[in-house]
């Protein structure tokens, strides 16, 4: 249940020109992965919290941008409906995607029984790509437990039969997918992390920088950084907190890079940030993920300052620089 739900609904309603289309899609889209609720045409519904407040402050930003028009309200209660009859509609809405995650989960299943019967050689390759599906889609599987407000039953079960298949898809494979399993990040509390040294490599670039941003903006105000070289790592404190450094605290887990994990295991909800995230993402994981001419603006900006940076430590204020910009920029929108 939402700790800061108290039976108050926040109630959106826009509209948009019908040209362009995508226009329309894209605040749709918005809307859809916020978890919010639709009434009748363009009316949306979701629980209040100072999260949601906020989404839709820069959701109406985003319409105006596109010359359509809209608004928002906070509201006790609706007039024809109860309570629980709204909440039963969010979990009616929730236990859809938990049913197409499963059909998915079903699939993987049956291929992966098939694996019996293919040559051997094909195995490994087949495997590895089951494990490549299994993995995204825990990650989707938990994309969708963030918006289910209202804790339907589904979900503890279907976790659990994917982290099954998970575990046969390794059984089977043994060593050679094992080691490509993304583990399940543990989620940790910002008390233990205060008053840290940080330690990355030299050098930083985006992830680095992005990274350091979030720890010294959202983890840990009274951080201290430092950095090593790749064949130092060995011999770093373990006193210390090492992130973007492998088989550090932080590092990339699976598709992730730094900066989302830190964003998940810290369990930071901001709609700014999961935007820089998106960013970030593009410029250094380069998984083929279209990039925005936005991104690239900001690619060329991290080119920039790495050749004119006299060390790291300055790279590293003008790179904190940067992307509290960037974060102001996206709380606008």
């Amino acid at each position: 249940m939402l700790q800061d739900y108290e039976n108050k609904w926040l109630v959106f309603f826009y509209s948009v020109p019908t040209m362009p289309v995508n226009n329309r899609v894209k605040i749709w889209r918005r809307l859809a992965k916020s978890g919010a609720l639709q009434f009748k045409n363009s009316i949306y519904v979701l629980p209040y919290t100072d999260a949601h407040y906020e989404f839709f402050q820069w959701l109406l930003c985003e319409v105006t941008a596109v010359n359509g028009d809209g608004e928002f309200i906070k509201i006790e209660r609706f007039e024809t409906l109860k309570d629980s009859e709204i909440v039963h509609m969010f979990n009616l809405q929730r236990e859809k995607d938990y049913d197409a995650i499963e059909d998915k989960l079903q699939g993987i299943e049956r291929d992966l029984n098939s694996v019996k019967i293919l040559s051997s050689e094909k195995v490994p390759k087949k495997l590895k790509k089951l494990m490549d599906q299994s993995n995204r889609l825990l990650n989707e599987f938990e994309d969708i437990r963030k918006i289910d407000f209202f804790l339907t039953n589904k979900a503890g079960d279907l976790k659990e039969k994917i982290v099954v298949v998970k575990g046969e898809i390794i059984n089977l494979a043994g060593s050679d997918v094992q080691e490509q399993a993304i583990p399940l990040l543990t989620t940790k509390r910002l008390e233990d992390y205060q008053a840290k040294v940080w330690v990355t490599r030299k050098r930083p670039f985006v992830d680095r920088l992005a990274s350091a941003w979030l720890i010294k903006r959202f983890i840990d105000t009274s951080a201290l950084f430092n950095f090593v070289d790749n064949e130092a790592v060995g011999g770093i404190d373990k006193d210390t907190v090492t992130f973007d450094i492998r088989g550090g605290d932080f590092t990339h887990v699976g598709e992730l890079c730094t900066f989302e994990v830190l964003i998940r295991v810290f369990g930071l909800k901001d709609g700014a940030l999961n935007n820089i995230a998106e960013i970030v993402h593009k410029i250094d994981i380069k998984d083929g993920r279209n990039g925005t001419p936005e991104t690239k603006a900001i690619e060329e900006l991290l080119v920039g300052l790495d050749r004119t940076a006299r060390d790291d430590l300055e790279a590293l204020q003008m790179g904190m620089t940067l992307f509290e910009m960037l974060y102001a920029s996206k709380r606008r929108t």
